[in-house]
């Protein structure tokens, strides 16, 4: 039986590669992508994607949004759009909860009114904030920033429209997700990335503070599969799950490893930020339901993805003209000192 898949954020990490694994794997599937190209490439889309460009959030995209679910009636949605800069959303509050949870209930909406099967939604750690890891999902919700509060806001939103209009949902919270088509220019975001783009342009490695923050990598190859079954398998029906990598790193030690992958590179200290200093969860609950299994270590996944990192054009860097609030901002993302950081890029 054919099947229609909607996927947002189509043009990042987790929809382009979910994008490409159900083109690959689940004949008789059609895929609709939508994408506002804020912070993917439409490089990334498979070719077979019906890709659509809009902005979830807009003024205009409740209108258009039903009349793409009204089209193509579809089965199950991916909702993976999002501005995930976590550290950054003090200073760009409205940004931020519009992009993610009005956005979200635009999409909630949608579901509701055509039927869908399946909502399956990505969360994200941020919402287990300060606490004594590792983290379960039945764990308090308590995050300390706002990205952290609109990812809990979301779920909470789609929870209660399963209570009130049935909506049969599937939360994940994946947890530093890398790996090829990851964006690498964004100046604020994705830290394996950022360093990769930082040694690509005979620059340091930055660390925010001592580099002794406590994260667990997760290689996105290893999600596809569970993702795929977070939307199909009864056994994830109003679930939420943690999704991700088993093993813990330090900040320090996984830049140790990518400067040992890229055979060079050095690493530059800068003042910590408000951040949680050890975020890293279960994972037990993802094997039972959807099957995980951990298999690229963090060695051969940056490999991999450095081999991919080498591979693509020198794009412009990613950076916010302004700012919602400026005061309090960190010294090392002030617009000169990342203007002065793209001209020495230019010059080299």
């Amino acid at each position: 039986m054919s099947k229609t898949i909607l996927i947002t954020g189509v043009a990042g990490l987790l929809g382009s590669r979910l994008a490409d694994w159900i083109i690959e794997n689940q004949p008789n599937t059609t895929v609709i992508g939508i994408d506002d190209l804020s912070g993917g490439y439409v490089e990334n889309v498979n070719d077979s994607v019906k890709f659509v460009n809009l902005n979830l959030a807009s003024p205009t995209a409740p209108e258009q949004l039903n009349a793409l679910f009204q089209e193509h009636q579809p089965n199950i949605v991916y909702h993976f759009a999002a501005y995930a800069a976590e550290a950054l959303s003090p200073f760009i509050r409205n940004y931020n909860y519009t992009n993610n949870v009005v956005a979200t209930a635009n999409i909630i909406n949608n579901c509701i009114k055509y039927s869908v099967d399946r909502l399956v939604f990505t969360s994200s750690m941020a919402v287990y904030g300060n606490g004594t890891p590792p983290f379960s999902e039945d764990s308090i919700r308590n995050p300390i920033d706002p990205y952290g509060i609109a990812k809990m806001a979301c779920e909470m939103d789609i929870e209660v429209a399963g209570e009130q209009h049935g909506l049969d949902w599937c939360i994940i919270r994946p947890h530093n997700v890398y790996g090829a088509k990851q964006n690498i220019w964004d100046s604020y975001r994705n830290v394996l990335g950022i360093w990769m783009y930082k040694h690509l342009t005979d620059q340091p490695l930055t660390i925010f503070g001592d580099g002794e923050q406590v994260r667990s990598f997760s290689y996105i190859d290893d999600s596809l599969l569970p993702l795929w079954r977070a939307g199909t398998e009864a056994a994830a029906s109003k679930q939420i799950i943690n999704l991700g990598g088993i093993t813990e790193s330090s900040i320090k030690e996984a830049a140790f490893i990518l400067i040992d992958v890229m055979g060079g590179g050095e690493v530059k200290y800068l003042p910590p930020r408000h951040e949680v200093k050890y975020a890293y969860p279960t994972w037990e609950k993802s094997v039972d339901i959807l099957g995980f299994e951990h298999k690229m270590d963090l060695h051969e996944g940056l490999t991999q993805m450095w081999e991919w990192a080498r591979s693509q054009p020198m794009r412009p860097r990613q950076v916010w003209d302004t700012y919602e609030l400026e005061k309090g901002i960190y010294e090392f993302w002030k617009k000169e000192t990342l203007v002065s950081e793209a001209k020495n890029v230019e010059l080299k």
